[in-house]
């Protein structure tokens, strides 16, 4: 195994302690709410949508700590917070101190989306960026299959067994603290934040012994040279208008898909349709593992079909198992299938998600900004999807309380077809297409910023040249 793929793998298990936090609270759903005797209103808050709210504040200041103390150290800090988290949740007394360690985890979840890819981008070669970024999706479902699969199996213990679901998390937070702490740091950040070019010399080594060393850091130094001529412009210009609105849209519309409903309340909605709980655990477990097939295929097609057709195959992938869902629901008939009809639906609606929604998002965030405000508009687009997913945490044990799951999946199944709609007659197509042709379609400067760069180039024209 290369130098270079070790550290990879090693990096993206922080997408799996991502996934597997995200998706262990499932199990202990009910149980939480029964050994507290919380109102749903409390429960969605103070259980279910804490690590969330923590997602959402670190993944917005995650480049700060990312920038500051490096890539290697904030992904060491990440590991703490995980390992903490769950020992704590497992350990909790009370609602309140359940909160806080939940809370903490989610700062983990949020920064590390931010520090995690940053990492592996900066010592990937070129050649290799995709896959090598791609292990960390990878590893964010292969956790949330994990999650599934612990919780049933835990589901069998007697007593309080929601503190062995969470805690469990302990194990795989140690052994990767463990890990991450013999990668090296990234020789960009050494170079770019540290001025230490001795130190990011042994590593470039390390990663290409063939590489003329003096030439990378050139262009390294030149990169940088290149971008801070550029920090004069804001995301919310108007200019920038079309990314910020698709950045949105593809990021609202990622939640309100259902998909992280689903995965936090996946035993209670198969309960409800009359599957004992060992036997909606275990099919949770199946959901998991759909999941995780299903966004390997979508990461073999990205670049073959094209991120618009892929979002169209899974717009119809929504419909259809939404729609059918909501109508088992409003009839009270779960008989289809022998009694599985509701799970398999919910397969089917997992893969739609997990091979387009799930495998473009981040993707199409990241191409469709300029290199002025790239990292403005990923940090942006992911807090949308991040506070979207909290909101439906929080809320949902409140309208579960007052509808039954057809008019839930109903609402789901709308937002997917207003999804359709901004697929076939707004959503461009960055398939093949340079970054730079890209800007030159969505950037539409306003009538005033035309004139102000006509006159300023004119200028330029005009101005003296040097010897």
């Amino acid at each position: 195994m290369s130098r270079i793929l070790q550290w990879s793998i090693t990096v993206a298990l922080a997408g799996f302690l991502f996934g597997f936090d995200t998706a262990v609270i499932s199990g202990a759903d009910t149980a939480l709410q029964s050994q507290w005797g919380l109102s749903d209103l409390n429960h969605g808050l103070i259980i279910m949508s804490m690590a969330l709210w923590g997602t959402v504040i670190g993944a917005i200041f995650g480049n700060w700590p990312t920038d500051h103390f490096g890539r290697r150290a904030t992904l060491i800090g990440i590991g703490i917070l995980y390992l903490v988290s769950a020992l704590g949740s497992a350990l909790a007394t009370d609602p309140y101190v359940f909160s806080f360690f939940r809370l903490l985890g989610g700062l983990g979840v949020g920064a590390s989306s931010v520090a995690a890819p940053i990492y592996i981008s900066e010592i990937a070669p070129r050649e290799r960026r995709g896959a090598l970024v791609g292990l960390y999706q990878f590893n964010i479902v292969f956790g949330i299959l994990i999650a599934f699969v612990s919780n049933y199996f835990i589901g069998f213990i007697d007593g309080e067994n929601w503190r062995w679901m969470l805690g469990v998390e302990a194990v795989p937070a140690a052994l990767y603290l463990l890990m991450i702490c013999k990668v090296p740091r990234s020789p960009r950040w050494l170079i770019l934040k540290r001025n230490d070019e001795a130190a990011a010399a042994e590593i470039i080594a390390l990663i290409n012994p063939k590489a003329d060393i003096a030439e990378e850091i050139a262009i390294i130094r030149g990169t940088e040279s290149e971008e801070s001529a550029k920090q004069h412009t804001r995301l919310f210009a108007w200019r920038y208008r079309l990314p910020v609105l698709f950045a949105f849209l593809i990021a609202a519309f990622n939640q309100l898909s259902g998909i992280n409903f689903i995965i936090y309340y996946a035993p209670r909605i198969l309960a409800e349709a009359q599957l004992e709980a060992s036997a909606a655990l275990l099919s949770t477990a199946g959901i998991g593992v759909i999941n995780l097939v299903f966004t390997l295929l979508g990461m073999a097609l990205i670049d073959k079909l094209g991120r618009r057709t892929l979002i169209k195959i899974g717009s119809a992938g929504y419909l259809v198992s939404l729609c059918l869902i909501a109508w088992a629901f409003h009839l009270e008939d779960f008989s289809a299938m022998g009694g599985y009809g509701v799970p398999v639906l919910l397969g089917v609606f997992i893969a739609a998600h997990a091979m387009s929604q799930g495998t473009v998002i981040w993707v199409f965030i990241s191409e469709i900004f300029p290199n002025k405000v790239r990292a403005m508009g990923q940090s942006f687009g992911s807090s949308v999807h991040w506070i979207f997913a909290a909101l439906i945490a929080l809320l949902m044990p409140t309208i579960l309380s007052h509808f039954s799951g057809g008019p839930v999946f109903a609402f789901f199944a709308v937002m997917m077809l207003l999804q359709l709609v901004f697929v076939l007659f707004f959503m461009p197509e960055t398939k093949g297409v340079s970054l730079e042709d890209l800007q030159g379609r969505l950037i539409r400067p306003s009538r005033k910023e035309k004139e102000e760069e006509k006159q300023q180039e004119q200028a330029a024209a005009l101005a003296p040249q040097g010897n």
